[in-house]
């Protein structure tokens, strides 16, 4: 065979395999020169001598075809390593990925054409400086920052050097105050924040950004500020994990992403309840609202959650994960039976409905009436007495369900008294209405 078509068949070997195979046979004595994807980490290389074998390997190999350098270099870092790193990457033939730990990237090497054909830039626990003289980088279609100390400045110089950018992730770049996305970032479709402290503001200005994942992000939402996501018009997914999301989606998001079809919201706090606003999601279709964890206040009230519903003509489903706090509001059961109303709104788009840590709260029911008795579309309604989706005894894999504390437990039996006594009888005979409750064997209790 032409030994060009040779070179591509060893470099399809695994590089371990590749240099058991040179120990045996002469003609694959150079095939892991070829090899296209290079793992040098100390748990490959192990960690005596690392430097030297690294060295050794970049030295020897042919350039040819490399697609991928994945470098781990937190183990075996000291003074004298970065030199060896500046060198390492001063080799200008790898085109798709660079993996630095514990380093400030020398930013020269990306200079002067250097890293135009890098597609996948992956850096970890570094200092990456970018400067006015940085090269641009033509054919980077992702980015991943983590732990990365670069400011927003710094990153909006690296973004405007990155025209194909088509995925951006920043997680724990805690230097990052304000996160400026260029006009020119015209291929980017997909953003996830994640941690990121002293992040203040999202001040987007690319055109076809489709979907948003904001992900632990500090208390930068309380009443009467937003986050700004600028020019969003063509947004569709947004997953937010905050501060405050819940009261924030429902004022904001309208006008800042009126094509938006799917929204998650996760809430970590929540200070005041949902406004009714007169904005509207005119192409919501999935909303989920997560709200486990979140030690709301007695007062809150879920009836208000309705305004998303309400304001959303092409909403199919609707999930609510309800707090494990729910014993902390007042419950139906034994108290006002008088149940809240709010001004005819039908809807003919929504099917599914469901409710997780179904408790037996006054304004949770008066929440699910009013799905019921306005919806003409609904398919199935879900409402989840658990406090948990985990593994039940009915599994195959488990011979006894998580446990469930008592208070929880007890919670749920109010509940399942509520759903008999407020809602069976509002549930239209074409809905499907299944009640999840605790496991009769593992969680027995009585009122």
């Amino acid at each position: 065979l032409p030994e060009d078509i040779w070179n591509h068949i060893r470099s399809l070997v695994p590089l371990r395999g590749a240099a058991r195979a040179a120990c045996v046979s002469g003609a694959f004595l150079r095939s892991w020169r070829y090899h296209p994807n290079l793992t040098l980490t100390v748990q490959s290389l192990g960690y005596f001598d690392f430097t030297r074998k690294v060295d050794h390997i970049l030295e020897k190999h042919s350039g040819v075809g490399v697609k991928k350098l994945d470098l781990e270099f937190i183990e075996c870092y000291n003074a004298n390593a970065s030199n060896h790193l500046d060198s390492w990457l001063q080799i200008d033939y790898y085109d798709n990925y660079i993996f630095v730990l514990k380093y400030e990237f020398p930013c020269s090497v990306l200079s002067d054409g250097s890293g135009s054909s890098i597609r996948y830039l992956d850096l970890e626990g570094c200092a990456f400086r970018p400067a006015v003289q940085l090269g641009h980088l033509g054919c980077l279609a992702r980015l991943h920052l983590h732990c990365v100390h670069i400011t927003g400045d710094e990153l909006e110089c690296l973004l405007s050097n990155s025209l194909a950018l088509e995925r951006l992730e920043l997680r724990d770049c805690h230097e990052i105050i304000c996160l400026k996305i260029p006009y020119l970032l015209c291929h980017l479709s997909y953003l996830h924040v994640y941690g990121c402290n002293m992040l203040r503001a999202i001040e987007n200005k690319a055109p076809n950004l489709r979907s948003i994942c904001l992900r632990s992000l500090p208390a930068q939402l309380p009443p009467g500020q937003s986050l700004q996501l600028g020019e969003s018009l063509q947004l569709k997914n947004i997953e937010m994990w905050c501060f405050n999301p819940v009261y924030y989606a429902r004022a904001e998001l309208p006008l800042v992403a009126p094509n938006l079809e799917t929204l998650t919201v996760g809430s970590m706090l929540e200070m005041v309840n949902t406004p009714m606003a007169p904005s509207r999601f005119l192409h919501l279709k999935h909303l989920s609202i997560h709200l486990v964890g979140v030690n709301l206040s007695p007062e809150y009230d879920y009836f208000l959650l309705a305004s998303f519903i309400d304001a959303s003509p092409s909403l199919k489903t609707f999930i609510l994960r309800a707090p494990l706090t729910l014993t902390k509001h007042e419950s139906i059961i034994g108290g006002s039976s008088d149940l809240r109303q709010m001004p005819q709104h039908r809807h003919h788009n929504l099917q599914s409905f469901k409710i997780t840590c179904f408790g037996s709260a006054k304004t949770l029911i008066e929440l699910t009436c009013h799905v019921l008795e306005n919806t003409s579309s609904l398919e199935c309604v879900t409402l989840d007495t658990t406090t948990s989706e985990a593994f039940r005894c009915s599994d195959d894999n488990s011979t006894k369900c998580v446990p469930m504390p008592k208070d929880n437990n007890l919670e749920a039996q109010k509940a399942l008294l509520a759903i008999e006594m407020y809602i069976k009888m509002k549930v239209p005979d074409a809905v499907k209405l299944d009640v999840v409750e605790p496991c009769r064997r593992c969680h027995a209790i009585e009122l």
